[in-house]
């Protein structure tokens, strides 16, 4: 599986600094106030870097569950924003249910990291040729700075193909 043309176009972009923090500031601003940053993106995995520091502790001294929430579905929403460029019509895409397992706290930086990348663009290929919503359970694991795993998100996704307007 690889991106077509139009979604490696995104893929480029999304991984860029600039464009992506402007694109958060605009359309996410609570995940750019909270630095999340993509820090990988291709047609295996996608992984999401959340820094450590006052804008995502809570008052335990520990990274506030929802920041790692963010990161975990952003890992997981990315790959579809960009495999939706390049599917046969447009698709449009909702979580529809989340579920996370807290293993260890989180002090410091974290990365959240999804390799469902080539079940969600076999998910968006499919909604945008049928009829029917095509749903999928994305998982994306939560590691500490020295790779100890300290949450696993499942982000549920729903893709389905848009009634051309007219």
């Amino acid at each position: 599986m690889s991106f077509g043309p139009k979604g490696e176009a995104l893929r480029r972009r999304v991984l860029q600094r600039l464009p992506m923090s402007a694109y958060l500031w605009r359309s996410l601003p609570l995940a750019a106030f909270a630095g999340l940053r993509i820090t990988r993106l291709d047609e295996h995995a996608c992984t999401v870097s959340l820094p450590g520091g006052w804008r995502t502790r809570n008052p335990f001294a520990s990274t506030y569950f929802a920041a790692q929430a963010m990161a975990a579905e952003m890992s997981t929403g990315a790959p579809a924003l960009v495999a939706r460029e390049d599917a046969r019509s447009s698709v449009s895409m909702l979580i529809v249910g989340l579920s996370a397992s807290y293993l260890k706290r989180l002090t410091g930086p974290g990365s959240f990291t999804c390799e469902s990348v080539p079940a969600i663009a076999a998910a968006i290929e499919h909604a945008s040729e049928s009829d029917e919503p095509q749903a999928i359970v994305a998982r994306s694991s939560g590691r500490d700075a020295a790779g100890v795993v300290v949450a696993e998100f499942e982000v549920s996704w729903s893709f389905r193909r848009r009634e051309p307007r007219g």
